[in-house]
């Protein structure tokens, strides 16, 4: 059975890609932080990894920098890397610690491929009676379910025709205020609560710009 290490499998992405993995009938391995104290040693056996940061970690290129010299050593040869979509915007300081993170993936000596993932559709608050989000209602965005995503992390972490491939990823393109109303509720923009200053940077893109993300990579995955 292929056995597959899940660096941050116990947080909402890491969980659909386990779930995704086991539906495949491959052998997931969640791994958390206490792992880290000697992660080559909980890789060991593995076959391949899919690498995702914590939220907002302060230094990501740090992080992805252990866990592929951590990689290498547990000789695990094969690595899924969870970027985002659109890596390099200056206005988003987080997006640009994965845009590092990914040349470092692509020049660590592993086979690898990278996801770009758009915004989580589970990260809008549907239960109504009103849709609430610190940006514009009608900006554009390619919105991803979850359950998508670990479809096709899974996919291309157990078959091969995907080494060296970077794949963006969106179920579906929509805006706040349609997605409101196709759940028969509204949408407003209300004020960003400014809880982190990169959340506030990337609530400021999304208002200008939304975050657009095409639906065909993802789409030919599923087939």
């Amino acid at each position: 059975m292929t056995r597959i290490a899940v660096l941050g499998g116990h947080g909402k992405t890491g969980r659909a890609v386990c779930a995704a993995l086991t539906q495949r009938s491959a052998q997931e391995v969640p791994l958390g932080r206490a792992d880290w104290a000697d992660l080559p040693g909980a890789l060991a056996g593995c076959d391949a990894a899919y690498l995702i940061a914590p939220n907002l970690h302060p230094d990501e290129p740090e992080y992805v920098a252990d866990a592929l010299i951590a990689l290498a050593e547990a000789g695990v040869g094969r690595v899924v890397y969870h970027s985002v979509a659109s890596p390099y915007v200056p206005a988003m300081p987080h997006h640009l610690g994965k845009a590092v993170s990914e040349d470092l993936v692509r020049r660590s000596g592993l086979v690898w491929t990278v996801l770009q993932p758009g915004a989580y559709l589970q990260n809008l608050d549907l239960s109504g009676p009103v849709v609430r989000v610190p940006y514009d209602v009608d900006a554009p965005f390619g919105l991803l379910d979850l359950a998508d995503l670990g479809a096709a992390a899974a996919r291309v972490l157990t078959e091969d025709g995907h080494a060296g491939a970077t794949y963006e990823l969106a179920s579906r393109q929509t805006t706040v205020r349609e997605l409101a109303a196709e759940a028969g509720l509204t949408a407003e923009r209300v004020e960003d609560p400014g809880e982190h200053p990169w959340l506030s940077a990337m609530f400021a893109y999304y208002d200008r710009h939304g975050l657009p993300v095409g639906t065909q990579p993802l789409a030919g995955l599923l087939r």
